[in-house]
């Protein structure tokens, strides 16, 4: 009897050691076992005002492959955006519609250098209202005494301003245009201005002018007359999401954003 008894205990104890070892394998323990979890991200974009529509269209895409990166943007004129962030905004990513700006930045070390590219081209139109009852066909005609008010950038905050003067100064017409600058604070106010008839003609990007039905656009200014219209991007050096940054902006370069881009009138930066 003691001997069964012995037996017995021997094959539960067996039965038991197997079912503890079975029980293991298929649920690890809350050591190893870890649940897949994706941290949700708020990245913030600083970008030049001119590029507004086209990024605010790409968003629903980028949002959509990438659920937990949530972009809030900040549009303005780039040397707004870039005095923002020389004074300490927290900002992830720059986009700027001149490498003036990010030149100043880069100079004191406040953007990630390898991150940086061209990643965009413009060009710079002169619009009027479109209902207009003003003969221009040129630049040059911009001198007539008929144009009282011409709305440009402020050349020290808006590239499209700066762009601007380098067209009339080329031209040989600046100091005969500049008592009737009416300046604007980014290239969306200038368009604005002629919109609402305030001004009697602008200096834009082209992409400006195309999204508008309220102007028309009157010359495209020869790229000989001013610097490359370009539009640098860099990752900021202080950023708190400087990898979910690099990959919006690889996302921007992607032929996909691209052939946005070229929708709304940009063209390629390289």
């Amino acid at each position: 009897m003691k001997l069964a008894w012995f037996w017995l205990l021997i094959l539960v104890g067996l039965l038991t050691a197997c079912g503890v070892s079975s029980f293991n394998q298929s649920f690890p323990s809350s050591e190893t076992f870890v649940v897949p979890t994706k941290e949700s991200i708020t990245l913030t974009v600083s970008a030049a005002a001119s590029l507004q529509d086209a990024m605010e269209a790409l968003d629903p895409r980028f949002e959509s492959t990438h659920p937990n990166i949530e972009v809030n943007y900040n549009f303005a004129a780039s040397g707004t955006l870039q005095r923002q962030i020389e004074q300490g905004a927290s900002v992830d990513l720059f986009i700027s519609a001149a490498s003036k700006q990010m030149d100043g930045l880069q100079a004191k070390n406040l953007i990630i250098n390898d991150t940086r590219r061209n990643l965009l081209s413009n060009s710079l139109v002169l619009v009027v209202p479109q209902d207009s009852a003003l003969q221009i066909g040129e630049f040059q005609q911009l001198t007539d005494p008929a144009v009282r008010r011409i709305s440009v950038g402020e050349p020290r905050s808006v590239p499209a301003g700066q762009y601007a003067e380098e067209v009339f100064e080329n031209l040989g017409i600046l100091d005969q245009l500049k008592p009737k600058f009416v300046y604007g604070n980014s290239v969306r106010s200038v368009l604005g201005s002629v919109e609402s008839a305030n001004a009697d003609a602008g200096v834009v990007y082209a992409t400006d002018g195309q999204i508008s039905d309220q102007v028309k656009t009157v010359v495209k200014a020869p790229a000989n007359l001013h610097a490359p219209i370009v539009y640098p991007i860099a990752v900021i050096a202080a950023s708190t999401q400087p990898e979910a940054a690099r990959t919006y902006g690889q996302f921007l370069a992607s032929e996909e954003a691209q052939k946005v881009f070229s929708q709304y009138g940009f063209g390629p930066g390289e």
